[in-house]
Formats: structure tokens, sequence, C-alpha cells
């Protein structure tokens, strides 16, 4: 397991959003310290899931069967 970058809670103070952007970049956790003792994590937040049923409602249509397609008519070979 990997160690978790730390940073003292006034370097954190005077470089607040130079340390999100880096977490944004890299997308690394970050320990913030006080004191030499942790205190809080940093950590990126993911993108937003949304639910993938019904993604595809009202964009496509299905034209006849598509599970059993008769492809003899595209081959030459079948012919």
């Amino acid at each position: 397991m990997a160690s978790l970058k730390s940073i003292n809670a006034s370097e954190f103070k005077a470089r607040c959003l130079r340390v999100l952007d880096d977490v944004q970049a890299t997308r690394a956790e970050i320990v913030i310290t006080k004191r030499g003792k942790p205190v809080a994590k940093l950590s990126p937040i993911g993108p937003a899931r949304g639910s993938l049923r019904g993604a595809w409602k009202q964009m496509v249509r299905v034209r006849g069967d598509i599970v059993q397609v008769d492809w003899s008519s595209e081959f030459e070979a079948a012919r």
C-alpha cells in the first residue's frame, strides 16, 4: 500500500487552492496534520454516477428481430 502524502495545517492554509488543484489533477489523497498528528484527509471526489437504467429510452428504435438476423443476402458465399 502506498503511503499518503501529508501536509501540515499551516502550509495547507497558505497553499489551499494550489493543493486542491493538485488533488484534482493527480487524483491523490493528502493527509492534513496538526502538530504532527493527522487530523483530516483530502481526497478527490469522483464524477457523479447515475443509473444506466433507461439511459437509451427514447433515443434508439429497434426495427425487426435483433436476435434472429438473416445475413444470407449480405454475403456472396451464401448465395
